[in-house]
């Protein structure tokens, strides 16, 4: 169980529930195959039935981390950190992101957009989801659209949700792993269709690699 003093640090951004961090290769979008470290917040509502990541949703069973200690961490593998989750605007993203940007790294984030905007970003990857769609503010800023493909219909979504980016905003459409064989061949045609959008593919899920 979460203390009570621990969770007013968690509820203020002080602490955040650290459910992994690690340095490897980013796999998917606009900064594939590029060197990043990862941090992993715990917590998440959107629910997302194919998530491969579902052990982040609880934000209890993660322990509650200093952002000292997170910032400290990362600061010795890479410039570019990309906070992740789970969905990491659950909680306020300010006190990490300004020891993130006092150790002179670069911070993205990868979001739902569920939940309004906190911290400084570099770079905003905004993958949206029907259960939880993003409030106003993130589709402005995002500048990277990622949207996961598991059916014919996710292409109406995209559409949807790219009409709603500002013009600057990368496209990207994205087969969802478990049934990659059946969507890839519709993204393809899609994307040859509508050359606005990218293919978007989990690399580093082919390179056998976190």
């Amino acid at each position: 169980m979460v203390e009570e003093k621990e969770l007013d640090l968690v509820n203020r951004g002080l602490m955040l529930p650290l459910m992994e961090e690690f340095y490897t290769i980013q796999g998917e979008g606009f900064h594939k195959g590029t060197a990043a470290y990862f941090i992993r917040v715990g917590g998440c509502d959107v629910g997302c039935h194919w998530c491969d990541v579902k052990e982040s949703w609880d934000a209890e069973k993660h322990p509650p981390t200093s952002i000292e200690n997170i910032v400290s961490n990362a600061a010795k593998y890479s410039d570019t950190i990309v906070v992740t989750g789970g969905e990491p605007l659950m909680w306020n993203m300010e006190p990490l992101t300004s020891g993130l940007k006092a150790n002179k790294l670069k911070t993205h984030i990868e979001t739902s957009g569920a939940y309004p905007l906190t911290g400084t970003w570099d770079w905003v990857c905004l993958s949206p989801k029907k259960t939880k769609l993003p409030v106003s503010e993130v589709y402005e800023v995002a500048d990277e659209l990622k949207v996961i493909v598991y059916n014919r219909h996710d292409l109406v979504f995209a559409e949807e949700q790219a009409a709603q980016v500002n013009e600057n905003c990368v496209l990207y459409l994205q087969p969802e792993w478990s049934v990659r064989d059946k969507v890839i061949p519709l993204i393809v045609d899609y994307v040859m269709q509508n050359p606005k959008w990218k293919v978007s593919l989990q690399t580093h899920k082919y390179l056998n690699i976190p």
